[in-house]
């Protein structure tokens, strides 16, 4: 078939065609490359303009901030793990470069110059950028310093000169520790690593994935049914249906008895099925004597309706015609909780920025809980804002507008889908005034106004790069604010104070709870060091060296670690092991002056204390601690110390 326009596909990109008419013979020679070049250059302090770590920094930006701009947030799987992977190649090229510290951040002004234009959401979006590049590499550096501990601990501990492939995926798996960081750090200390090692570890966490999911898809029992079951929900809480299919005990019935749970399809249902994060709806089925109690609707297959539940009484058959009932009170309080969900990503968009994306939500009648992609806590003051910003759209009380559209109408129309989600050629669109516009297919209010109240009670991270707000609407926003006055009041009767004058005297009496803590400290002081003045009359001679072991119960380990330092000042060249017991856990502190450590350690005297008192413990040549759970071998730990001290004079 000829072509419509007749054409040859070179191959030749923008960058590619500017190259030509620029007379360079490479992308990174054309204007753009070089403005972002030499921008990396002076962050990074390179003077060598044609470096490849130059270029991959310059040519690495450009995809973070993009793929920033669409949304997507650093993480630890999918999109984000790869913009993660991105971002962190690009730093480790500045390592390279002699820059430890974070600089890739700072480029983004220099590509906002040279882009910002063009692509005018750049420019808009040039702060979040900013800011999400910044978090990820002090992150990043925070990574670094784990995994090198890690890593420094294996070399140690290495027989050989090559560094096994299971460290080396910890290191990559757990901390994100790049495997060509492992291989420098490795050639700089004339050492190897094991990739192949490495890649069989890879291997079996691919093997592990797989069978992961062939186990969750192992659970999924679609029902063989023609045909789709009607949804009249929308309309109605109440509707006349027919029995198409029964199941029980995982397979087709053809009919139910009283006290036996099963699954019952409809032809048509006013029963919502989960799905999009609601819950799906309960109720009844009634036909006559027989009751079905629906605990649960679920879609199978995309399109059949299954109502989960227990026959209560009589019996059920397939082709009998119910009266389905759906829990109204139910269906209503999940309605606000949905409704308040889409305010709420709104309100989100617009105090953090548009990166927020819906990362999964669950509305159900008790509350709604909503995740999205944001790089860092949310502040108490934003998450205020966010609040106020919800119940302001509540208080305006819109109409809540739903349409029947084509997909491409709708999003053209600005209403919101979640990336990567299949939609059907039509979609129903939610419109809650200005604030917000979303496909979605969930149950909702008539008005905002029916929300009544929006509460948020929780904010928290769930994974890299995802937070958690979980909020109470309604009735249950009601309840949470009256039981959060309760609580104050509560707390009020137990310092004798008002909710007027709470806040201040619960300041004056932690503060004079503070002075009672300093004082009761030096008061410790004094006793450890009265008690070091009389310990010190108890230490034996051992080959012209002080010993000293003593029990103190009801010490505290810092007062341990001060009556310690006093003996070790009084008594001049000594080896002291001092004991304590609290609540039954043994305390165990070493002490050798310096002039004795090179035969006498304390971290060796202090273990082998610890099992004594079935504990262990460590510490420095000079002082070591050590804690057990057997207040029993006290006597027995303190009685090995003189002929500790006497093998090693």
């Amino acid at each position: 078939t000829p072509l419509p326009k007749p054409s040859v596909d070179t191959g030749m990109g923008l960058e590619r065609l500017a190259a030509v008419m620029q007379h360079v013979h490479s992308n990174y020679e054309i204007d753009l490359f070089q403005g972002l070049i030499k921008a990396a250059a002076e962050v990074t302090g390179s003077r060598d303009l044609e470096s490849k770590s130059l270029r991959v920094i310059a040519d690495h930006i450009r995809s973070c901030a993009f793929l920033i701009v669409d949304g997507v947030t650093p993480g630890n799987e999918g999109r984000g793990y790869v913009l993660r992977r991105i971002i962190r190649r690009a730093i480790r090229h500045g390592y390279q470069l002699g820059q430890q510290q974070p600089f890739f951040h700072r480029l983004v002004a220099a590509l906002d110059e040279q882009m910002g234009a063009a692509y005018p959401e750049l420019h808009a979006a040039r702060a979040t950028v900013e800011r999400v590049l910044r978090v990820e590499e002090e992150r990043f550096a925070e990574t670094i310093e784990q995994g090198m501990r890690i890593l420094d601990g294996a070399i140690d501990a290495m027989q050989g000169k090559e560094i096994s492939g299971e460290v080396v995926f910890k290191l990559y798996d757990t901390f994100g520790f790049p495997t060509d960081l492992t291989a420098d750090i490795a050639r700089e200390r004339g050492l190897e690593i094991d990739r192949d090692g490495f890649e069989r570890e890879m291997e079996a966490q691919r093997a592990r994935a797989r069978a992961a999911s062939q186990f969750g898809a192992e659970q999924t029992t679609d029902f063989d049914i023609e045909g789709d079951t009607d949804f009249s929900g929308y309309e109605r809480t109440r509707d006349a249906a027919t029995v198409v299919a029964l199941f029980a005990d995982g397979a087709a019935a053809d009919h139910l008895e009283s006290g036996q749970k099963g699954v019952v399809v409809l032809d048509r249902t006013p029963f919502y099925a989960e799905s999009g994060g609601q819950a799906g709806d309960r109720g009844m089925l009634r036909a006559g004597a027989a009751e079905f109690v629906v605990s649960d609707t679920r879609k199978q297959g995309g399109r059949v309706f299954a109502h989960v539940g227990e026959l209560a009484s009589g019996e059920l058959h397939v082709g009998d015609s119910v009266d389905a009932e759906i829990d109204r009170p139910r269906r209503s309080a999940t309605a606000l909780n949905h409704s308040a969900t889409h305010l709420l990503h709104a309100a989100l968009r617009h105090v953090l920025g548009d990166h927020v994306m819906q990362k999964g939500s669950l509305v159900d009648a008790e509350r709604l809980r909503f995740d999205f992609s944001h790089f860092e806590p949310v502040t108490r003051e934003q998450l205020i804002e966010i609040e106020r910003l919800v119940n302001q759209q509540i208080r305006l009380n819109h109409m809540v507008e739903t349409r029947i559209m084509a997909l491409e109408d709708a999003k053209a129309a600005g209403a919101m889908a979640l990336f990567g989600e299949k939609y059907d050629d039509q979609v129903r669109v939610l419109r809650m005034g200005d604030f917000s516009t979303e496909l979605c297919g969930g149950t909702h209010v008539k008005a905002l106004g029916d929300i009544g109240l929006f509460k948020i009670i929780m904010e928290t991270g769930i994974a890299s790069g995802v937070r958690r707000v979980e909020a109470v609407t309604g009735e249950r926003a009601i309840e949470w604010v009256e039981a959060d006055e309760d609580r104050l009041l509560r707390l009020g009767g137990m310092i004798n104070a008002g909710k007027d004058d709470l806040e201040d005297k619960l300041a004056k009496l932690l503060e004079r709870n503070r002075k009672l803590e300093k004082e009761l400290e030096q008061i410790k002081t004094k006793m450890a060091s009265a008690a070091g003045s009389d310990l010190a009359s108890q230490a034996v001679d051992v080959k012209g060296v002080k010993v000293l072991a003593a029990r103190l119960d009801g010490v505290e380990p810092k007062s341990l670690r001060d009556t310690l330092d006093q003996l070790k000042n009084k008594l001049g060249s000594a080896v002291i092991l001092l004991a304590a017991v609290n609540d039954s856990k043994v305390n165990l502190i070493a002490g050798v002056t310096a002039d004795l450590t090179d035969r006498c350690r304390a971290g060796d005297l202090v273990k082998v204390a610890a099992e004594k008192v079935g504990g262990k413990g460590g510490g420095r040549p000079d002082m070591a601690q050590a804690g057990g759970s057997d207040p029993g071998g006290v006597a027995g730990a303190l009685d090995l110390v003189q002929a500790w001290v006497d093998e090693r004079l």
